[in-house]
């Protein structure tokens, strides 16, 4: 088992979810159910995933959910793409969430192949 708290992945994933959701506040209020819910919602899996697999009982199991969390950030990804062309969020902003998100998804990933090649 692993402390997720610890995890500089799970400490950055927890503060992009937070941006994610007062980012998302602005958002037109016909797409709370919709975009602005998917969002918040993919944000929210990517941090959940990670304190999840942590609390597993080996590594493999670990770097599955780590894989979800993986998964779950380029559907992020692609969400705040899609609010930047409906003009939902403003580019900079929008560059800058992309750039942490992106940060995250190399973390991810390393920790996923850290696993791997200790099998």
């Amino acid at each position: 088992m692993h402390d997720f708290k610890k995890m500089k992945v799970w400490q950055k994933a927890r503060v992009l979810a937070k941006t994610i959701y007062l980012s998302t506040a602005n958002f037109p209020k016909e797409e709370l159910f919709g975009l602005t819910s998917q969002i918040r919602r993919s944000s929210v899996s990517i941090v959940s995933n990670i304190a999840e697999g942590a609390g597993r009982n080996t590594d493999g199991e670990f770097s599955n959910f780590l894989g979800i969390a993986n998964g779950s950030s380029y559907e992020l990804d692609a969400q705040l793409l899609l609010a930047l062309d409906l003009g939902y969020i403003a580019e900079s902003e929008a560059d800058w969430i992309l750039k942490e998100l992106h940060e995250v998804q190399k973390m991810l990933y390393t920790l996923i192949l850290k696993f791997k090649k200790s099998k």
